[in-house]
């Protein structure tokens, strides 16, 4: 992390951005409609508006440009055992190949390198090592064709009910493409194919970029130093066509740009692919909220402590 950042977050502590969040105010559905939902909207002075999530259209120009999150979320979580007859759970953080991926696990024992593990009936996976808080996992079957058959939607900490059938659609982006992300780009769910194509005839511009959002999206801020948080790292792809459509909407003339900020891990890889560092900040206080976390977290000190 860059000094100057480091300096900033110094200046706060975790409980600067705790705040109460009534239990009866998380919803555990979504509308009915995906453009649905309320809007809040911060103008260049910082005057909150309150208004519906149809309004976008109303404060884009036409060839303003906007940025999408195409990643497919997959059914990262599966439940198994090991050759004991120990009931675990495994959350998938990363596809590495077609029979190959890191997961977190969480079980009474910790699994150790060459222990099995079975999913369902037919499908066994072996535990080959550790990558620092993630176990190495090789799977005897394709690790999608597993997450097909057997996988849940990872569905946050906070929706209090199991996956359901509809959520396999709903917790999915209507433009999603490319699987790899164990969590939705969530600002994106509100967006439905009539809206983008109404956007598209207003003259605004749209572009993609590919992040496959980790399992560390769920893990809370465990330092109350903000400047000590260790983030974890997401792989992201940003083609050339976004790039050069990016350079063209900034020097277009009065033209707003809607996009991530983000800091490249220093490693690049090939294909022009990196790594971005994300903070998740836990922020509720509500007791039931907290509750929840802390039997997460009572789990997660035995097994799975996240990235």
């Amino acid at each position: 992390m860059p000094e100057t950042d480091k300096n900033r977050l110094a200046a706060h502590t975790l409980k600067d951005f705790d705040y109460a969040l009534p239990t009866e105010l998380i919803a555990q559905h979504p509308s009915e409609q995906r453009t649905g939902s309320r809007l809040l909207h911060v103008d260049a002075q910082s005057k909150l508006t309150d208004r519906r999530f149809v309004d976008i259209a109303s404060l884009v120009k036409p060839n303003d440009l906007l940025i999408f999150n195409d990643t497919r979320v997959i059914k990262a979580r599966l439940y198994g055992q090991k050759d004991s007859g120990g009931k675990i759970e495994l959350m998938i953080d990363r596809v590495v190949n077609r029979y190959q991926a890191l997961a977190q696990i969480r079980a009474s024992k910790a699994p150790k390198p060459g222990g099995q593990l079975f999913v369902g009936d037919d499908c066994q996976v072996t535990v080959t090592g550790r990558k620092n808080d993630l176990y190495e996992l090789t799977f005897e079957q394709p690790v999608f064709d597993v997450l097909d058959g057997h996988g849940h939607v990872p569905l946050p900490p906070y929706i209090e009910h199991p996956d359901e059938a509809a959520d396999a659609h709903r917790y999915q982006t209507v433009y999603a493409k490319y699987p790899g992300a164990v969590a939705a780009p969530t600002a994106g769910l509100h967006f439905d194919e009539i809206f983008l194509q109404a956007l598209r005839d207003q003259g605004v511009k749209q572009a993609f970029v590919t992040l496959h959002v980790g399992a560390g999206t769920f893990q809370p801020v465990r330092e109350n130093d903000l400047s000590k948080h260790h983030m974890h790292s997401e792989w992201y792809s940003v083609p050339t066509e976004t790039v050069a459509a990016i350079k063209a909407a900034k020097a277009a003339d009065k033209t707003s740009v809607i996009v991530m900020n983000v800091d490249a891990y220093e490693g690049w890889t090939t294909q022009g692919h990196t790594w971005w560092e994300v903070g998740t900040p836990h922020v509720s206080d509500n007791p039931k909220v907290r509750e929840k976390h802390l039997e997460i977290e009572a789990n997660r000190a035995k097994q799975r402590k996240g990235v």
